[in-house]
Parts: structure tokens; C-alpha cells; sequence
């Protein structure tokens, strides 16, 4: 007796099962593949073993998006790495690197500015909007351009930095290559280029400007008057009166910068806000007890994550990619994960210790509320871009009245349509249309050529057509929709629900019949009727019309396409151009065996006119027939 097929499906699940088991429990990287070997999301841990497995556990803790995910996972690979920063720094690179889809999105609005300290002799300080990693000193990024603006006439009226792009090296200056220029005698720059100024004394006003920039003003204005005071006792005048108005213009700009806190503490201010999938971070950097500025970050793909992930995934961006000074204190609105504080302060404690603290009463809860106020600000904005970008459907009456008749949870703002097509159970096809924000969204369409079943066999159809959408390859290249509609009545409606119950997907269903435009719901017995002029039904009605008309259009092209090959293209001679071509000024293959010679040389010419003409005769000669008088 032979041994029955094993099922692949149990075969692959069963592997992956054994390769979990195995996962060492080290730090690391893990990366979950679907069945096409493509990398979906990308995670860290501080043990592989105990965090893989735990997608793999209790399904009934899983959230939304999450269930979602393990259901198409078909492999993992691990990255073991000897530390969790080492984990941190690496997961960072790999999702900036491969974008899986089920990984929180985010980015700035903008490439902000940054000032750069250049790493080369006698440094310049220069605006960049690219973050290079040449050894050059960055701070920034700047959000609003008043405030650098006051940061660079601040430099440039109390430090003469060279702002020429010489190549200063000790062998230039020494052969006297260059002169100085207007700059110098103005008093913009003390004229390194003709070694007029040491390298020495060029450097030290270097690390002036980098304390200025890192919003130690006061320990440098402290610094400078008792240079001054030196310079006054050694009787050297000029020195002490230029030192005089540098200490001026800093106590200037210090005034000018807004005090938030009586503690002269440095803190990094993090909070965030979200609404539906998106959300907005925004971070106060306070230095000395006054404000130096804000930067803020978008986040998509957020439905459903704890706001705990957001803030982990928004302190690692922050700190991993902005190049500024590590502050002694970082406060969140909401605690971050233990095992992500450790992560963070192991990657910064070389540079600075740092502690995390969720401030709930007095001034330290005023400036997170503060911050929360600005993230709520733009987070508004942001999204009313996304309107007038036609992203969002805030006020789109017809998807509105879909929500409050139907009572979604969420607008539907992505809708996805089916519709199956056929002739006599041949060229079984199913199309699936796409809107967003109630308009087509084309690039999202998809067709099916149905396999599966045979002879004329709707429901088969349909669960075919959702098996392959939300359960194959499409499910990782395409978002879940927020509504999904079937064209046709409730055994259609029924049978799409089933399957995306065996998917593990849910998302909600309703079908729209043609003859009555009645309206059926998974489960229920009875149809639903809306008003002839509801918005809700006309938007529906033309999404299902849009899928019909794709199905249909796909159906014929397939017929066309096989009535090519097997017809037309079996007279020897006739390539499929010559074949389109009769097709389109006869419109059926009937009509051409039909056609005299003389019509037949018009569109092809006069020898393959010859070769339609016998080959179509001897087609319709009866077998064994005699010559007939």
C-alpha cells in the first residue's frame, strides 16, 4: 500500500516549527519571510528564542495587525549579534534597507537643515540637508528658519570662521599659495590662508561655536569673561575688548532663547499622537532650561500598535540618526519597556549616562503636556495635507453615511470590489477593483484566471478569487482594505466570508445584487434596502459597475486571445498580427471563412488572402465527397 502525499502546507509549518525550537537564545535580529521568500518585517531581541516564539503562542493576544502577519509568515532567519545594542543598530539599518511591510513607517516631512563642523584644517561651518558620516561635527536638525538664522548671525558677528573652500593644509599655507581675501579686512576672518592665524588659536574658536551649538551658553559666557579678565591684567586691551563683545552678543542671543524650566538640566522631550494609522512625534531638546528647538516625525502603519512600540521605534530613529549630545534626562509621556531603556542606555553610555523618566505631576509634566500640544498641532496639519492630497476622505458624505449605516468601526476609506466573469463555465476570470478616498485607484487592480474549480461554479469562484488576494503573494504587496464588496447576493457574500475566516482575516463584507440592488451581509437571512438617492448606494453601485466592467473587458480579451491561437493561428502562414488585424475589420472568425478573396487581399494582402481562402475551403469540404457536375 503506498504512503498518502504529505500535505506541503503541514510540511512547511512543521519545518518552521522545528526551526523556532532551535533559535538560540541570544541577542539578535529576526527577519520573517512570506512564501515567496520576501522579508515582511524585521524585529530585535534580547533573546531570539523567547521573543520568535512568542508570535507563535496564545493567537488570542495578538492584535490586528500582528495576527495578520504571523498568518503569512512561512520562514525566519536570525541575525545573532553579541550585544542588544549591536541588535538596535542592526535592526535599524535592515528595515531602512529592505522596507518590509509590516513594520512601523517613519520619516520626517522634510529634509530639514543641519550646521556642519567640517573635518579638515582650519573647519568651516557650513548648511547641509545630507547627513554624512566623514567625521564631520553635525547639529541640527534646524525645523524653523528663524532659528537658524539667529544661530548663524550669531556666529558670524562675534567668531571670525573662514567661510572661503581653501585647502588649508601646512604644506599650502607654508608655500604661501594663497592671499587673503575681502573676508580679512573686514574683519570676518583672521587670514589662516597666509598663516596669520595658528591652527592653535583657530581650533580653539572651534570648540567655542561647538559649545555655543550645543546650548552651553552659559558655561561659555563664563568662560570667555574670565578669559577676558586674564587678557585685562596682562594689559592686553584689543584681546580683552574682542572677547568684551563676543560675551555681549552671546548674552544677547541667551536672552532671545525661551526659558521653559527653572532646573539647568539638559532633556530630550518626546511625545506622541495618532489618530487612525497615522501619528506624529515630536521632540523638545532643552539645554540649560531653555528651549533650543523641536523636531517632529510622521509615523504610518501604526494601527493597532501599542503606543509603547511608537515611542521605542521614535527614541531608536531619533538617537541612532540625529548627531547631537546625548542629554541626562529623556522624558516620555508614556513609560518605555524596560528592556528598550537598557537597550539605549548601554548604546549611550559612553557618551553620556542617560535616564528615562515619565513625569505625571508639576513642571516636568507641563513640558511633556507642552510637547503633547505641538505633536496634537502638527499631527493636525499633517493630515489635512493628506486630505488636499487626496489621501484622506475626512469628508466624504458617501463614505461617511457607509460608516454610520453599517456602523464600521473606522471609515472605509480603501475599498476593494469582486466580480467573477465567464461564458458557459469557459474562461473563468474574477477582477478586483480598488478605491480609495471613493475614487478608482487603478494601479491597485487586480485580475484573476481562475483555476481551481470546474464547469460553471460561482461560489468556487469567488473563494478562489479571495484566497489568492488576501491569502497569496498580493497579501504582503497590497494594505488590507477597510471594506470589502462582493457582486452578487448572499451565497456569494457567505462564501467570501468563509474564506477570509480561514485566513484569519477580518475585515467587513457586504454584497450587492444586480436585479433588485438589494444589499446582503454575511449571515443575515434577509437583504437590506437603501434609499435610490442614498450617496452610500450610488458610491457602491458604482464600484461594483467599475468591477464588472474590469472582469468583463479581462473575460473577452482571454477569449479573443484563445480564439487566436486556436483558430487563426493554425493556418500556416498567419502570425497573430495578421490574425488581429482580420479579427478587427471582421469581428468573428465565422466572418472570415466566410469572406471572398477579394476582401481577404484588402487586409492582408494577396498571397495570404490565397492561404485563408484554402484553408477555411477545405475545412468545410464534407470527407470522401466527389466532384459534382
Amino acid at each position: 500500500m503506498e504512503e498518502p502525499d504529505k500535505d506541503p502546507v503541514n510540511l512547511k509549518k512543521t519545518k518552521l516549527d522545528k526551526k523556532v525550537a532551535a533559535l538560540p537564545a541570544t541577542p539578535g535580529v529576526y527577519q520573517f519571510k512570506n512564501s515567496t521568500g520576501k522579508v515582511i518585517y524585521v524585529g530585535k531581541a534580547k533573546s531570539l528564542r523567547s521573543r520568535v516564539r512568542s508570535y507563535f503562542g496564545n493567537s488570542g493576544r495578538l492584535y490586528g495587525k500582528t495576527r495578520l502577519l504571523v498568518n503569512h509568515i512561512a520562514d525566519v532567519d536570525v541575525i545573532i549579534t553579541s550585544s542588544e545594542v549591536e541588535a538596535l543598530i542592526l535592526e535599524n539599518n535592515l528595515i531602512k534597507k529592505l522596507k518590509p511591510r509590516y513594520n512601523i513607517n517613519l520619516k520626517d516631512d522634510k529634509t530639514y537643515p543641519y550646521l556642519v563642523i567640517t573635518k579638515e584644517p582650519f573647519p568651516r561651518i557650513v548648511l547641509t540637508r545630507q547627513v554624512r558620516h566623514n567625521g564631520s561635527t553635525y547639529f541640527g536638525p534646524y525645523t524653523e528658519a528663524r532659528q537658524l538664522r539667529s544661530v548663524l548671525e550669531l556666529i558670524s558677528s562675534i567668531f571670525q570662521v573662514r567661510s572661503c573652500k581653501l585647502k588649508l593644509t601646512e604644506e599650502n599655507i607654508r608655500r604661501k599659495k594663497f592671499t587673503v581675501c575681502l573676508d580679512y579686512h573686514i574683519h570676518k576672518c583672521k587670514g589662516p590662508c597666509e598663516g596669520l592665524q595658528s591652527e592653535e588659536e583657530y581650533n580653539r574658536m572651534i570648540s567655542e561655536i561647538t559649545r555655543l551649538l550645543k546650548g552651553k551658553t552659559s558655561a561659555l559666557v563664563r568662560s570667555l569673561t574670565e578669559e577676558m579678565h586674564r587678557y585685562a591684567e596682562e594689559l592686553k586691551f584689543e584681546q580683552a575688548a574682542e572677547l568684551k563683545m563676543q560675551i555681549e552678543g552671546l548674552k544677547k542671543y541667551a536672552d532671545r532663547q525661551k526659558v521653559v524650566t527653572t532646573d539647568p538640566v539638559d532633556r530630550d522631550i518626546f511625545s506622541i499622537e495618532r489618530e487612525g494609522d497615522d501619528a506624529c512625534g515630536v521632540v523638545f531638546k532643552i539645554r540649560e532650561g531653555k528651549l533650543l528647538g523641536s523636531q517632529r516625525m510622521y509615523f504610518s502603519n501604526t494601527d493597532e500598535e501599542p503606543m509603547a512600540n511608537l515611542f521605542s521605534k521614535f527614541l531608536e530613529k531619533y538617537y541612532l540618526e540625529t548627531p547631537d549630545i546625548i542629554p541626562q534626562e529623556v522624558f516620555t509621556q508614556s513609560p518605555l519597556p524596560e528592556e528598550e531603556q537598557k537597550a539605549l542606555q548601554k548604546l549611550f553610555s559612553k557618551k553620556n549616562p542617560i535616564h528615562f523618566v515619565t513625569p505625571r505631576i508639576g513642571e516636568k509634566a507641563h513640558l511633556v503636556e507642552m510637547c503633547r500640544e505641538n505633536a496634537r498641532h502638527h499631527l493636525r496639519e499633517y493630515l489635512i495635507e493628506k486630505q488636499k492630497r487626496g489621501e484622506l476622505a475626512r469628508e466624504n458624505p458617501a463614505l461617511k453615511a457607509l460608516q454610520e449605516t453599517f456602523y464600521f468601526e473606522k471609515l472605509p476609506l480603501r475599498i476593494e470590489c469582486f466580480d467573477n466573469s465567464h461564458f458557459q463555465g469557459s474562461d473563468y476570470t474574477s477582477s478586483m477593483v480598488c478605491f480609495e478616498n471613493g475614487k478608482p485607484r487603478k494601479s491597485d487592480y487586480r485580475k484573476f484566471r481562475l483555476r481551481t474549480m470546474e464547469g460553471s461554479d460561482d461560489y468556487s469562484a469567488m473563494a478562489e478569487a479571495i484566497t489568492r488576494r488576501y491569502g497569496g503573494t498580493l497579501s504582503s504587496e497590497l494594505p488590507l482594505p477597510d471594506l470589502i464588496v462582493i457582486d452578487g447576493g448572499k451565497g456569494q457574500v457567505n462564501t467570501a466570508w468563509k474564506a477570509l475566516s480561514e485566513l484569519g482575516i477580518t475585515v467587513p463584507v457586504i454584497g450587492l445584487a444586480k436585479r433588485l440592488e438589494e444589499i446582503y451581509l454575511p449571515g443575515s437571512r434577509d437583504p437590506f434596502n437603501l434609499p435610490k438617492t442614498s450617496p452610500a448606494l450610488k458610491l457602491l453601485q458604482r464600484i461594483r459597475d467599475e468591477a464588472h466592467r474590469f472582469a468583463i473587458s479581462y473575460h473577452r480579451k482571454l477569449r479573443k486571445s484563445r480564439t487566436l491561437k486556436t483558430k487563426l493561428t493554425d493556418i500556416p502562414g498567419i502570425g497573430e498580427k495578421n490574425a488581429m488585424k482580420l479579427l478587427e475589420h471582421f469581428g468573428s472568425v465565422e466572418r472570415i471563412a466566410r469572406a471572398d478573396k477579394e476582401e481577404l487581399r484588402k487586409i492582408t494582402g494577396p498571397k495570404t488572402a490565397a492561404l485563408i481562402a484554402k484553408f477555411f475551403s477545405s475545412k468545410n469540404k464534407p470527407e470522401n465527397s466527389g466532384t459534382h457536375e
